[in-house]
């Protein structure tokens, strides 16, 4: 009676590691992400800070939508100017995406975005001064640097 239940019990966890293994669906490497920022991200802001965004279009693949224009995002600050002893450009990267009510882990390349110049001078040489911030809103893309099996 016992070996039954067991050997039943195994029969059906095998089964649904199965059926979840046919659902599965893998985004390929070089994916791109297009993401709107859902709160403000600032130089200043220190190295590991976290950001919320949200799918601004649907992720593709094997020609079936599978991620959804508005799923949320969540990303992290890679490098900014908050240590004046290594004061480097903003750069971001995202973590993960909620997919049905779960966080899946996303590996990005990292992204710099764009910072107008302040001064001609400063343009020429590719500097820029101050304090640069990020408005809630703001457009960013992300590349997929390894698939993201969902």
């Amino acid at each position: 009676m016992i070996r039954n239940k067991v050997i039943l019990f195994v029969t059906t966890c095998c089964t649904c590691f199965v059926a979840s293994s046919l659902n599965a669906v893998t985004i390929p490497a070089g994916t791109t992400l297009s993401v709107s920022t859902a709160s403000s991200i600032t130089s200043q802001d220190p190295v590991g800070r976290t950001f919320v965004a949200q799918l601004d279009q649907d992720v593709s693949a094997n020609g079936k939508v599978v991620v959804k224009a508005g799923t949320k995002a969540a990303g992290k600050i890679t490098s900014s100017r908050a240590n004046p002893r290594k004061s480097e450009a903003l750069s971001l990267e995202l973590t993960s995406i909620s997919v049905n009510g779960r966080n899946a882990a996303v590996k990005t390349d990292a992204v710099q975005p764009e910072v107008p110049a302040t001064t001609a001078r400063q343009a020429r040489r590719g500097h820029t001064a101050g304090t640069f911030t990020l408005r809630p809103g703001s457009k960013l893309q992300f590349r997929l640097s390894a698939p993201l099996t969902l």
